[in-house]
């Protein structure tokens, strides 16, 4: 597996990860428009998890190049879950960031209702910084959601 950059006609590919019920609830679908904007972008880079045989899942990291070094990574979704290939996906972008990007820190979000990608992001090495309690409205769930924050540093980081 490997990481590279979303082309053109891997949009439609993120589109439907996006739109998937069982990923509704936690990250936002956004339109191709957007998505080729990030593709495009020096403050975004828009990532596909590449099996050979195809994507087999996406990345977006944002705010790549500001003057703190600290970078987002915004949105990731696997289109296989539960096989436990989630920490070798996080892993992998954790690296791409530190590597990369040259972050000096990374930080991500997760659901408050999202217990499996919170392990997972705890297993890879991420440490909980924060909650903010009914932070985040969620139309497939039609309410208000915990936002859990969490971060890496440099030097933290097992590259």
């Amino acid at each position: 597996m490997s990481l590279r950059a979303a082309l053109p006609g891997d949009l439609g590919f993120i589109r439907e990860l996006a739109q998937r019920p069982d990923y509704a609830p936690f990250i936002t679908d956004e339109d191709e428009a957007r998505l080729a904007f990030y593709a495009g972008d020096a403050a975004h880079r828009l990532l596909i998890w590449d099996e050979g045989a195809g994507p087999a899942g996406f990345a977006l990291f944002a705010d790549v190049g500001m003057q703190s070094g600290t970078v987002e990574l915004r949105r990731l979704a696997l289109d296989k879950t539960g096989s436990g290939g989630g920490l070798g996906f996080v892993q992998a972008l954790t690296g791409y960031a530190f590597q990369a990007l040259g972050a000096a820190k990374v930080w991500l979000d997760a659901s408050g209702e999202n217990l499996r990608a919170q392990k997972v992001y705890e297993r890879a090495g991420y440490r909980l910084e924060g909650r903010l309690r009914a932070h985040w409205f969620r139309p497939a769930l039609g309410r208000n959601v915990d936002v859990m924050l969490y971060g890496m540093l440099r030097d933290e980081w097992a590259g």
